[in-house]
């Protein structure tokens, strides 16, 4: 009878999210549900204030495209300091929270892989944030997206990177849980699992809030700096400058992330 009993409990994990957590596909990350709550989660999560004011310096009055551009953490602001932003995003969901948002309906976006995606011009700085590049799932991709990015650069113009520097010191037989939000009415706890010989990190975000549990898979194809580099040379691009921080902050042995700046 136990066995009967055990037998028809629902799966711990449902079909949707596992369909989810096997696509390696930037464009399936808001269709997980984080759509809705993204801001929240990452409110306290990025350097926001100080990538604006590095963005509006390096775009020189010029325009702006954002790969991965989301709900708009950057462009909005942006757009509030004066500086025409245009967009790309894989998430439709993302999109339409950006829409949402006073601003928002003025931001040319093109819903489609930014690894590939055209949004039709040229521009002095095209930007890729928040270790969206390890959103791509292989080198390959990771490549065309840097390509994809010269694209659209006019001569001499720069395309941003920030990403994180990995450190796989902290993972036991490759694996690691750790607390992402300690909040009053919100924890957060991320599960990681690492493919070293593919350089990719499989993650799930526990969120518990409200007396509910939400799940939120997100896949990457991590690299080191150096590899980055040798992807912005291949689409024929330089590194010109590599921060620890979006303050400048010297990039050093002890950097948890970078903010490089590459130019045609």
């Amino acid at each position: 009878m136990e066995r009967r009993s055990e037998q028809r409990r629902p799966p711990l994990v449902p079909p949707a999210y596992a369909a989810v957590v096997a696509d390696f596909d930037p464009s399936v990350y808001g269709a997980s549900g984080i759509a809705d709550e993204y801001d929240v989660l990452y409110a306290d999560h990025w350097e926001t204030e100080a990538a604006v004011e590095r963005l509006v310096e390096l775009a020189e009055g010029g325009p702006v495209l954002e790969l991965g551009i989301g709900t708009g953490r950057l462009a909005l602001p942006l757009l509030e300091r004066g500086i025409e932003v245009h967009g790309v995003d894989g998430s439709e969901e993302m999109v339409s929270k950006l829409r949402q948002k006073p601003g928002g309906e003025r931001i040319p976006v093109v819903v489609g892989d930014f690894a590939k995606a055209d949004a039709g011009r040229e521009f002095p700085l095209v930007v890729l944030a928040v270790n969206t590049i390890f959103a791509l799932p292989d080198q390959q991709a990771q490549v065309e997206c840097f390509r994809n990015a010269a694209r659209h650069l006019v001569p001499s113009g720069r395309f941003v990177v920030e990403a994180w520097v990995p450190d796989i010191g902290g993972f036991r037989h490759n694996r690691l849980v750790r607390p992402r939000i300690t909040r009053p009415d919100t924890i957060s706890i991320e599960t990681a699992e690492l493919d070293p010989v593919e350089q990719i990190m499989r993650t799930t975000q526990a969120v518990f809030s409200n007396g509910s549990v939400r799940l939120y898979p997100a896949n990457h194809r991590y690299a080191w700096p150096a590899e980055l580099d040798l992807m912005a040379q291949v689409a024929g691009l330089h590194r010109e400058e590599r921060w620890a921080d979006w303050r400048r902050s010297p990039f050093t042995a002890d950097s948890e992330a970078h903010v490089s700046v590459y130019r045609r």
